[in-house]
């Protein structure tokens, strides 16, 4: 969808759709609304008296303008209680609003400024406008026909002439952070027959050359050099080839230092040795959505382009069981020496983050923060919603929980005890990779946290958020593509 801010009187304008909207429990119209009320002779305030119009979150009222208006239809859209408005809700509405229209076949759609007026940024809620109408259509429609027509043009239509240019550049941030979130998507969306560590591969280099990104990627020779026995370990069951892939972007000349983004890439998850249950085992494609997070946030940098540098690495593998297969009781030696006794193929994420970890401190990239979906018990704390934030460094902590906080994308900080430690002391290694059934997210972090070292870390488990199964706002069914918004925040706030 083509997204537009042009100045003029929404009420002139032609389209299959105007978008107006209102709070709950006010019956005062005003500004535009009321101007568009008053041109269909009270229609929408005598809904909103009888109760059919109530203004509540997410609620599309649609009237027809019976020739009294150019556009054909308009769209009512509730913004629940004007006390609670926020650039997340406005995400919300937008992305629900913009799929009703899509069903009512509207493909030419003009809306006005939600909210404008009510203590929040013009620029930043035209942001929020954008975002959440892209990703709020968004569909993965690679195999199959989706039985509908896209709406193909947005216009956002400001009165003051004098407003346009910076509307225009929170338009220009909102579509770059969709898609690249779109992007994060659809690569978890993949079939995993298609999306193999080659192809992560292929993706980050398509990525780099569009972008005037630095793209390497590793093979089995070179991580055999470079000791990464973890990678090397999971991916042994397999006959997809693992990778390990980076790109940088390079935004201040000046310094050599650079952030490090690191993403579990696992782009089929079976469990390796310690299977897991067939029912819902299909939906382990999604185990690389930490990798297509990072990946995706380094092409919205790029573009966006902060004083500031950024490294992404993916260690890119599948997890299977075959006769050559990594299994329970086997030692690995990670990058930094440090040996792991495997208790269970199915902890296979914390294997090869160790190596990615481990070469991201050799890289001297600080501070870390890593993205994986790697405990069902994180899943299981915290549900569906929110992903886990595990730290060695409170400060950097903040700076992450701030810059989701301007995304929306909801994270909950967990403790990292010492004492639990206990659970994944080894007999016969230096560590062992799981502990016990209680405070698994805790452990795993616990895990990573052996190979960073004293460098500022941040560990976010993201196995709740990354994929949904229903519809909301601006989330649809599938991969979310959750972590991008909140690194590509994080890399703006660090450069500033």
């Amino acid at each position: 969808m083509e997204i537009k801010v042009i100045a003029g009187d929404i009420i002139l304008i032609e389209a299959d759709a105007v978008i107006v909207s209102s709070f709950e429990a006010e019956e005062q119209l005003s500004g535009v609304t009321a101007a568009i009320d008053k041109a269909l002779d009270g229609t929408i305030s005598h809904l909103i008296s009888r109760g059919e119009i109530k203004g509540k979150f997410g609620e599309v009222a649609v009237v027809h303008t019976l020739g009294k208006l150019p556009s054909r239809i308009v769209a009512v859209a509730g913004l629940g209680k004007r006390q609670d408005f926020t650039v997340e809700k406005m995400r919300g509405a937008a992305g629900g609003f913009c799929r009703s229209l899509r069903k009512l076949n509207c493909h030419k759609v003009a809306t006005i400024l939600h909210g404008a007026g009510d203590e929040i940024e013009l620029e930043v809620l035209v942001e929020a406008i954008a975002e959440g109408s892209l990703l709020g259509l968004y569909s993965f429609n690679q195999y199959k026909n989706p039985g509908y027509q896209d709406i193909e043009e947005m216009l956002i239509v400001e009165e003051d002439e004098s407003k346009i240019l910076a509307l225009e550049r929170g338009v220009r941030k909102g579509k770059i952070m969709a898609e690249s979130t779109a992007l994060a998507r659809d690569m978890v969306n993949e079939p995993s027959n298609y999306m193999t560590p080659t192809r992560m591969s292929e993706l980050a280099k398509e990525i780099a050359d569009k972008h005037a990104l630095k793209f390497k990627a590793f093979d089995s020779e070179d991580m055999k050099s470079m000791g990464m026995g973890g990678l090397l370990g999971v991916a042994k069951g397999s006959n997809e080839p693992p990778k390990l892939i980076t790109l940088s972007y390079k935004g201040d000349e000046q310094s050599d230092s650079a952030i490090g983004f690191i993403g579990k890439g696992v782009t089929f998850d079976s469990g390796g040795i310690s299977i897991k249950p067939s029912e819902h085992m299909e939906e382990m494609k999604d185990d690389m959505a930490g990798g297509a997070a990072v990946m995706a946030a380094l092409k919205a940098i790029a573009e966006l382009k902060p004083k500031v540098n950024v490294t992404a690495i993916v260690p890119a593998t599948e997890n299977l069981p075959s006769g050559t297969a990594l299994k329970p009781g086997d030692i690995l030696k990670a990058m930094n020496g440090k040996t792991i006794e495997v208790i269970n193929t199915d902890a296979e994420g914390r294997l090869i983050l160790a190596d990615a970890l481990s070469y991201a401190v050799e890289q001297k990239l600080s501070p870390l923060v890593d993205l994986a979906t790697l405990t069902g018990a994180c899943r299981v704390a915290l549900g569906t919603g929110y992903s886990g934030v595990f730290s060695n460094n409170q400060q950097l902590a903040d700076k992450v929980l701030g810059a989701a906080a301007k995304t929306g994308e909801k994270l909950w900080q967990m403790p990292v005890p010492e004492e639990y430690k206990e659970q994944i002391k080894s007999e016969i290694a230096d560590i062992k990779n799981t502990g016990d059934r209680y405070g698994g997210a805790i452990t795993a972090a616990l895990f990573l946290a052996e190979f960073v070292g004293d460098t500022p870390w941040v560990h976010l488990d993201i196995a709740g958020p990354a994929s949904s199964n229903k519809e909301s706002g601006y989330i649809v069914k599938g991969a979310t593509g959750v972590g991008v918004r909140t690194l590509v925040e994080l890399a703006l706030s660090l450069a500033s």
